[in-house]
């Protein structure tokens, strides 16, 4: 159901949208809908949103939002993220509430991964 002025959908530049593709299905389980040749959406998966095509990326280093996954098993997603080509940018450390990391995907955009979990 879509809610009032609440946020209801996200999209990122892609400049391989085959190979974020690829790793969001692998890491995550997600499932695509194209659009065209240049836009893929996704949805169920805590937000809805898409990929379109672009030589940009989203990076926290250039003010981008960041969006963050929870996991219980921080290793084992990270494990997940760099099997399936993805690339730790910043190490597992510790935070108020928990234990993250980020990571970017084969387009280059930038997401993190959390826990409460202290192992």
């Amino acid at each position: 159901m879509h809610e009032h002025e609440k946020i209801n959908y996200v999209e990122f530049p892609a400049n391989n949208l085959p190979a974020t593709k690829v790793f969001f299905s692998q890491v995550f389980d997600w499932h695509f809908e194209d659009f065209g040749e240049s836009y893929t959406a996704f949805s169920n998966q805590g937000i809805d949103g898409g990929f379109f095509q672009s030589t940009l990326h989203a990076s926290t280093q250039t003010g981008s939002a960041l969006l963050v996954f929870y996991s219980n098993d921080l290793k084992a997603t990270q494990d997940k993220i760099e099997r399936a080509g993805g690339a730790i940018v910043k190490p597992i450390f510790p935070f108020p509430g928990g234990r993250r990391f980020h990571f970017t995907e084969p387009s280059g955009n930038e997401f993190a991964v959390w826990s409460d979990n202290s192992e």
